[in-house]
């Protein structure tokens, strides 16, 4: 009578576990659930104008759009994952400050936000010409440079003079 309880028992068991199987693949695991835009990066943090960032996102498993107000709306590239990148460049006229980017996967409806900051912009001399002097090192160098062309110049035409003032 022992075995054919541990038997009814080992059955009811199987039954349980055998009707649970198809409930537990149903819901999937936590790589395939649609929980929307989170762990949001960017990188760099801070970014001169012109420069590119590059936006990491998971849960985002078919894509979804990158969108702030000093670059385009940009895609993100889905991957089986669930991580998303995208890469955007920074208006060359954005104004420094702290801004906002709002991220929206493809297959939810969440948006989610992280923050980054623009930098002052770094511009060039470029085209100003002659109006900007050269420094005191630049001065001290070229008129060594000068000096020693001097001397050199002096010195080749006083051997030169000596050596054509023998032969004649």
């Amino acid at each position: 009578m022992r075995a054919s309880r541990a038997l009814a028992v080992a059955a009811a068991a199987c039954v349980a576990v055998g009707l649970s199987a198809p409930l537990a693949a149903a819901g999937g695991d936590n790589n395939n659930q649609n929980t929307g835009p989170i762990n949001i990066s960017v990188n760099p943090q801070a970014v001169h104008p012109g420069g590119i960032l590059t936006i990491t996102v998971q849960g985002c498993h078919r894509g979804g759009t990158v969108s702030s107000s000093v670059f385009p709306t940009t895609n993100l590239s889905g991957n089986q994952g669930g991580r998303a990148t995208a890469t955007a460049r920074v208006n060359d006229n954005a104004t420094p400050g702290q801004y906002h980017l709002s991220v929206r996967c493809n297959d939810n409806p969440q948006v989610a936000t992280q923050q980054f900051t623009v930098l002052p912009a770094r511009g060039a001399q470029g085209g100003l010409g002659g109006s900007v002097g050269p420094s005191s090192t630049e001065m001290a160098l070229g008129g060594g440079l000068v000096a020693a062309a001097a001397v050199g110049g002096t010195l080749f035409i006083a051997r030169r003079r000596r050596v054509i003032s023998g032969k004649v």
